[in-house]
């Protein structure tokens, strides 16, 4: 009676495990982040095609509202990127923090996680509401520095939002 190897036959499984650990790892390394002006369209040929700054209805539009944030930073203002401009302060740096934090997958606007543990500080009564675009996605999302994970986020976007708070050296 002829007995299997267990080795001979482990072996065609560990490679396929190993195959399929590194294509895994490939794929996962191609989705690092992405200026939103790289995105790609298509031109009905099925071929694909770089967005350049400032194309079609795609490009990078906010509206940034501020309250309560003193200093003259209160107000409404626009904000383009790719190419940057627009009314607000500082479009150049907002668009680089935008830039910055964008990753594929996750929301840069995206709430502070429910449920989570924040200091029990008050950031100050500064409010911002922003929509419009960004990355082709819409935005909706509103700002506020009740407590430690609410100062936190607005902080990740100044100079988007103003500087408050110890970050008034920051441009408004």
């Amino acid at each position: 009676m002829l007995r299997a190897n267990p080795r001979a036959t482990a072996r065609p499984v560990l490679r396929r495990l190993l195959l399929g650990a590194a294509a895994s790892v490939a794929a996962a390394g191609s989705l690092t982040a992405v200026p939103p002006a790289a995105y790609a369209q298509a031109d009905g040929t099925g071929l694909l095609f770089p967005l350049r700054p400032g194309d079609g209805p795609d490009r990078d539009h906010l509206t940034v509202t501020v309250r309560n944030a003193g200093g003259g930073a209160d107000g409404t203002f626009e904000l383009y990127c790719g190419p940057d401009g627009g009314s607000h302060p500082d479009p150049r740096g907002a668009c680089a923090a935008l830039e910055r934090d964008t990753r594929w997958g996750q929301d840069v606007f995206a709430p502070a996680p429910e449920g989570g543990f924040c200091t029990m500080q008050y950031g100050g009564p500064a409010t911002a509401h922003v929509t419009g675009t960004w990355a082709g996605r819409p935005v909706d999302a509103t700002y506020d520095r009740r407590d430690g994970c609410q100062i936190s986020r607005w902080d990740r976007l100044v100079p988007l939002l103003p500087g408050v708070g110890g970050e008034r050296g920051v441009k408004a």
